[in-house]
């Protein structure tokens, strides 16, 4: 089958691949394909039968102002000799056809940006809106990690209105695995958190007891100073238990959540997946928080002292 070179009015890039099943019955046959380009985080590479060029990119550096090496494979298969200076006419062959292949399978434009492509994006029109606020109703599929609510590394309140009957409960929100996550739960008519710290339990469980009826059952996460944070529960508006982690997670896990029940792995050792929640859950709200400028408090401090 050919595939098609547009599809809905786009055009598509080729198919790129060279079968290689003919090295299974003799192993010593040639291969189908002499020419291979490489790109990663902005460092190129081509190999070309037994040359290969290669440009080691330093992130945020002009790539042109940087060099290429050159080294045959034939003879020099640990790349110590460079012969860009040797040979540069076939130097600059290669680096041509490496452009040459890189606008064809669709790499250009060079970025060399890492982590930063993974975090959230606040904009408009999009999973990850300006407010920061993220509102969940129930039934709802299980999100991608990449989709949900950006809680990895930052402050935020988690806010659960329910109502229920006495002796309901279950999960009103988790995210992660066994290995690490977060659950937000009820159980035995209390609200808890079971923040899960690659293993590191910290469960915050309340001190008064979730009511009958409606509710609104708060979970306010804040990152402190170097790795460090802590959790607070308010039920209706008033403090029910505290708890502090000696580890907050920047990075929580692959798996996304789920609202109303836990669709992985059980975050917590409490419970058994799914662990759904029995009563009503009208919806969850997250609102990221600001962490304070540095030296916000100092400076506010000395406002009031001034006042004295």
């Amino acid at each position: 089958m050919t595939p098609p070179e547009t599809y809905r009015g786009i055009e598509q890039l080729p198919v790129t691949g060279h079968p290689f099943d003919h090295v299974f019955d003799d192993p010593d046959a040639p291969a189908s394909n002499s020419l291979q380009y490489f790109e990663m985080a902005g460092s190129r590479a081509l190999v070309s039968g037994r040359w290969k060029a290669v440009q080691k990119h330093t992130p945020g550096a002009d790539y042109d102002a940087e060099t290429w090496e050159l080294y045959d494979l034939s003879v020099d298969p640990s790349e110590c000799d460079d012969l860009a200076e040797a040979d540069p006419g076939r130097l600059a062959e290669l680096i041509q056809l490496w452009w040459d292949e890189a606008d064809r399978h669709g790499v250009l434009p060079l970025d060399d940006r890492s982590i930063e492509l993974f975090g959230a994006r606040f904009r408009e029109h999009s999973p990850h809106p300006p407010s920061k606020r993220y509102v969940y109703r129930p039934p709802m599929s299980p999100l991608p990690s990449q989709a949900a609510a950006a809680i990895g590394g930052r402050s935020f309140d988690l806010t659960a209105r329910v109502t229920r009957a006495a002796g309901e409960e279950g999960v009103l929100f988790a995210t992660g695995t066994e290995n690490s996550g977060i659950s937000v739960f009820v159980q035995d008519d209390r609200l808890v958190v079971d923040y899960n710290a690659f293993d590191d339990h910290t469960i915050v469980e309340s001190d008064i007891p979730v009511p009958v009826g409606e509710s609104v059952l708060t979970a306010r996460f804040r990152r402190g100073e170097g790795r460090t944070g802590w959790i607070e529960l308010a039920i209706d508006g008033v403090d029910a238990g505290r708890g502090d982690t000696q580890l907050y997670m920047r990075m929580i896990s692959s798996v996304g959540p789920s609202i109303a029940f836990d669709h992985g792995s059980a975050v917590s050792s409490r419970y058994e997946a799914p662990f759904p929640f029995a009563g009503k859950l009208h919806e969850i709200e997250i609102q990221l928080i600001a962490r304070p400028a540095p030296g916000t408090a100092e400076a506010e401090a000395a406002a009031e002292m001034s006042r004295q």
